[in-house]
């Protein structure tokens, strides 16, 4: 049998995840740190004067296509995993930064004139990091809009708490900062600390490592660019 591998990613973006995991010989549980929702926008998106499109999450384009039929913008995705959500949805001129939010401002900043008009971000009520920071030297006019949001879990799985519990899950799979937050105040919660000393943290990048310090690891191995292939290939260092 191939090792147990615990991800944590939130339902809507595990499915190619798994998929590739299964491919892999691994066997997986999920515990979802993060559910996410999509309520409901009576005034719509105001996208009047904008000349593209942001999307530094898969869930910021389901959020979008939801609410809004408008296909005819250029697209700059955080990541290639982001950039094909945007080309299911139906986008034609989509770029993708293939890295981080720093990667999506060189992209922009390269590509894109700020005298043309705004940049419409569709994003999670909490983002990590701030874009519009990073663009405001440039001239840059982002305008941000919450359209979806990602909820906390507040339990793990009964199957997962036995998992760890018996030393079983050899991996843990962790995408976001936030993930990781959510990750160890259930653990802590659960008092599994102690669990864990035989188990992999896998993290995409080291701000997400930083979260996961308060607990004692196997291993903890960092991807070398935030994508879900480097991380695949973290995963797989664990173990070598």
């Amino acid at each position: 049998m191939g090792p147990l591998i615990l991800n944590t990613r939130p339902e809507t973006d595990s499915q190619e995840l798994e998929a590739a995991l299964l491919a892999r010989g691994y066997r997986l549980l999920s515990a979802p740190m993060l559910r996410i929702e999509f309520p409901p926008h009576a005034d719509g998106l105001d996208l009047v004067g904008v000349q593209a499109l942001i999307f530094t999450s898969a869930n910021g384009v389901r959020a979008f296509a939801k609410q809004c039929d408008a296909r005819h913008y250029p697209v700059l995705c955080v990541g290639d995993a982001t950039a094909r959500m945007a080309r299911q949805a139906g986008f034609g001129d989509i770029r993708s930064a293939d890295g981080d939010i720093e990667d999506l401002a060189r992209l922009i900043g390269n590509q894109i004139d700020p005298a043309k008009g705004d940049l419409f971000h569709p994003a999670a009520r909490k983002v990590a990091g701030d874009l519009g920071s990073l663009l405001q030297d440039r001239g840059f006019n982002i305008r941000r809009q919450t359209v979806y949001d990602a909820i906390p879990s507040d339990h793990l799985p009964d199957d997962v708490i036995t998992a760890i519990s018996a030393h079983h899950v050899d991996a843990v799979l962790f995408f976001s900062p936030r993930t990781a937050i959510s990750f160890v105040k259930l653990i802590e919660r659960y008092k599994l600390e102690k669990d864990l000393v035989g188990t992999s943290a896998i993290c995409l990048s080291e701000a997400v490592k930083d979260r996961l310090g308060v607990l004692t690891w196997h291993k903890t191995e960092v991807a070398k660019h935030p994508t879900q292939e480097y991380l695949l290939s973290a995963l797989e260092n664990a173990f070598a």
